[in-house]
C-alpha cells in the first residue's frame, strides 16, 4: 500500500503550508555552484604557487616576477571566494530559516527548538558545529514520506551526513591552514599552508555539491508531502 493510500485520518493542518518558493531555490543553488567554482580557480592557483615552491633552491630560482604574479593571483582568488562565500551564506540561512519554519508545520513534534533557532544556531561560537546539524535532520525527518502500514519511516540520512560532515571538515580545516598560512616564516611552511588550503578548498567544492544536492532533496521532500501527502491543507 502507498503511503498516500493510508486510510488512517489526518488532521487538519492550520492554514495553507507555504511551499518553498522555486527561485530561492534555484538562487540557492546557482550561489553554492559558484562557490564551488571559485574553490576551483583556488586551487588552480595553489598548485601553481605551490609548483614554484620546492624549497629554497627552487624558490631561488624561479623567476621573480613568476613568483609574484601566482602570489598574487593566489591572493585574488582568496578575494573571490569571500565575494562568493558571504551572499551564499546570507541566502543559505535565509532558506534554512524559511525551510524550518514551513516543515515545522508538517511535523512540530519532531523538533527540539523554535524557527529562530535556524537562524541563531550558526552564529553560536563551537555550538554552530552541530546544531544547525540537528535542525537539519529535524527538518528531514518531518518533510520524510509518512509511515504506511503502521511502519515508522524516514528517509535516507546520508544526504544530510554527507553535506555536514564536509562543511564541518572544510570549516576547521580553513581555519587551520589560514593560522599557518600566516605564521609561515619558511619558504617550507609557506608551501606546507598551501597544500592545507588546497586541501581545504577541495573539501570547499565537495560541501558545496553535497549542499546542493540536500537542498534540491529536502525541497523535493518537502513539496511532495505538501501537494500529494494525505493532509488537508486549510484554504
Amino acid at each position: 500500500m502507498s503511503v498516500f493510500e493510508n486510510p488512517r485520518p489526518y488532521a487538519l493542518l492550520p492554514g495553507r503550508i507555504p511551499r518553498p518558493s522555486r527561485w530561492m531555490l534555484i538562487t540557492v543553488s546557482a550561489l553554492l555552484a559558484a562557490v564551488a567554482l571559485s574553490g576551483v580557480f583556488a586551487v588552480y592557483a595553489g598548485v601553481r604557487l605551490y609548483t614554484l615552491i620546492k624549497g629554497d633552491f627552487g624558490f631561488a630560482t624561479a623567476p621573480q616576477a613568476q613568483l609574484d604574479a601566482a602570489y598574487s593571483q593566489y591572493e585574488t582568488a582568496g578575494k573571490i571566494q569571500v565575494c562568493a562565500y558571504a551572499p551564499c551564506a546570507v541566502m543559505f540561512i535565509v532558506w534554512f530559516f524559511r525551510m524550518r519554519r514551513s516543515t515545522g508545520l508538517l511535523a512540530p513534534d519532531r523538533f527540539r527548538n523554535g524557527p529562530g533557532w535556524a537562524i541563531g544556531a550558526w552564529f553560536i561560537p563551537i555550538a554552530n558545529l552541530w546544531m544547525p546539524y540537528r535542525i537539519a535532520l529535524d527538518m528531514w525527518g518531518a518533510a520524510s514520506p509518512l509511515p504506511a502500514d503502521g511502519e515508522s519511516f524516514r528517509a535516507p540520512m546520508w544526504p544530510v551526513n554527507l553535506w555536514w560532515g564536509l562543511f564541518v571538515f572544510n570549516t576547521l580545516l580553513s581555519r587551520y591552514a589560514a593560522r599557518h598560512f600566516d605564521r609561515a616564516d619558511t619558504l617550507v611552511e609557506l608551501r606546507d599552508a598551501v597544500m592545507q588550503y588546497m586541501v581545504s578548498d577541495a573539501l570547499e567544492i565537495a560541501a558545496a555539491g553535497a549542499a546542493v544536492y540536500f537542498v534540491v532533496r529536502l525541497t523535493a521532500m518537502h513539496w511532495r508531502k505538501t501537494t500529494e501527502g494525505p493532509y488537508l491543507t486549510a484554504v
